[in-house]
């Protein structure tokens, strides 16, 4: 069973990732990151394993090459 103890407000989440609130927000808004509310006051929520996961993959390398650009 979940606890509440399990998820992050938004200033918590932004301090957790290294952004601001307004960018928390932002990626719950448009589903970059799953959002829940708290039962009783409806305050935006986040799992701290979902952040996790952003986290983890932002730490993985990409393989694709850099584009140069063509000098004029």
């Amino acid at each position: 069973m979940l606890r509440l103890d399990d998820f992050l407000t938004v200033t918590a989440a932004a301090e957790f990732l290294g952004v601001s609130p307004n960018t928390i927000r932002n990626w719950g808004r448009e589903a970059k990151i799953p959002e829940h509310r708290h039962p009783v006051n409806n305050y935006r929520l986040f799992k701290r394993g979902d952040l996790e996961k952003l986290l983890r993959q932002v730490e993985k390398p990409t393989n694709k090459k850099a584009k140069s650009r063509k000098p004029r």
